[in-house]
């Protein structure tokens, strides 16, 4: 059976129009000796996926119309990923770069956090043309990575409402403070403004997100913008769904499909501070109506993943 790298380096020499003719006739020997192989526990969640998503058309006919601005594209292995904030995509961006360097690839952790972000460093799906994008999306491995959705949430508050930086002060963080807790004159320094001690409580930053104005506005900063708003699972089929729960296992998991679990190692995560036994204690503050309004929100992200309607919180 030939591996992904050399599926890959017929695929680059070929050039764009084998994309254009591979989404015409398909592909048998694709689908026959490079497709994916999933464990149970990632065949479990596609399941999950097809049965929420009602049989949707995944023709992708409208795919000029949808946000691709989370998929990067590595056409050196044949991987498109949908990148979503506070699930493990620092060290998933760190990984694919790594692997775009020359062989022996180099330590994902070497990267550093803030430069992997930049925008320069990986090529968007969006920024193919439309023929390219379906033929990509058709023949490559996808993947996206997943979390509870309201373990997610207070992952962003903290990251992004208690250790802001000037973006993040300005376009959120002063918004809230006015709005919510009627606060004026405000510093335009965000280094001032935490030395001050300003920020959001959690129920403030929940507030906001109910607050029907938000939306109106723009959608959802990604931070904590819903997962399936970001990656389209209905309308993408994805060759693995990973969950933050078990990170490293479904890292693994992806690196084997993708035979490249001898060439990297996925960085290993620390202890996630901001776990699924403390959202009860984040939620005291939030009256049970307001968080009944916050699940409306995200039911879908629950419903899709597979997380459980956390019951503790909703039901009085």
């Amino acid at each position: 059976m030939r591996s992904n790298k050399e599926f890959m380096a017929v695929f680059l020499l070929l050039g764009p129009m084998l994309f254009i003719t591979l989404t015409i006739h398909g592909w048998d020997f694709y689908q026959l000796n490079i497709a994916p192989k999933s464990s149970e526990r990632i065949r479990l969640r596609k399941d999950l996926l097809r049965k929420q998503c009602g049989g949707m058309n995944q023709s992708l006919v409208n795919l000029n119309k949808i946000d691709l601005n989370n998929f990067i594209v590595d056409d050196k292995h044949g991987i498109i990923y949908c990148y979503i904030p506070k699930v493990a995509c620092t060290n998933w961006k760190r990984t694919l770069i790594a692997l775009n360097h020359d062989e022996p690839y180099p330590d994902p952790k070497s990267f550093e956090h803030n430069w992997v972000h930049r925008f320069d460093r990986f090529k968007l799906l969006r920024q193919f043309p439309i023929p390219e994008r379906k033929a990509k999306l058709k023949h490559y491995t996808k993947f996206l990575f997943v979390r509870d959705p309201f373990v997610r949430l207070i992952s962003a508050y903290r990251d992004k409402m208690q250790k802001y930086d000037q973006y993040f002060y300005d376009g959120y963080v002063r918004v809230i403070l006015q709005r919510f807790k009627n606060q004026r004159n405000l510093t335009v320094n965000y280094n001032v403004a935490r030395k001050q001690g300003l920020q959001p409580s959690f129920y403030n930053f929940i507030q906001y997100i109910l607050d029907p104005q938000t939306e109106t506005y723009e959608p959802f900063e990604p931070h904590w913008r819903q997962m399936h708003r970001l990656c389209h699972p209905c309308l993408i089929e994805y060759d693995l769904v990973g969950h933050q729960e078990s990170l490293q296992e479904d890292a693994q998991e992806l690196l084997t499909m993708l035979k490249l679990e001898n060439d990297v190692k996925f960085p290993p995560s620390y202890e996630n501070m901001t776990s699924a036994d403390s959202v009860m204690d984040w939620f005291q503050s939030v009256p049970v109506e307001d968080r009944r309004k916050l699940y409306r929100i995200y039911e879908k992200d629950f419903q899709l993943f597979g997380y459980r309607r956390p019951t503790e919180l909703l039901d009085d």
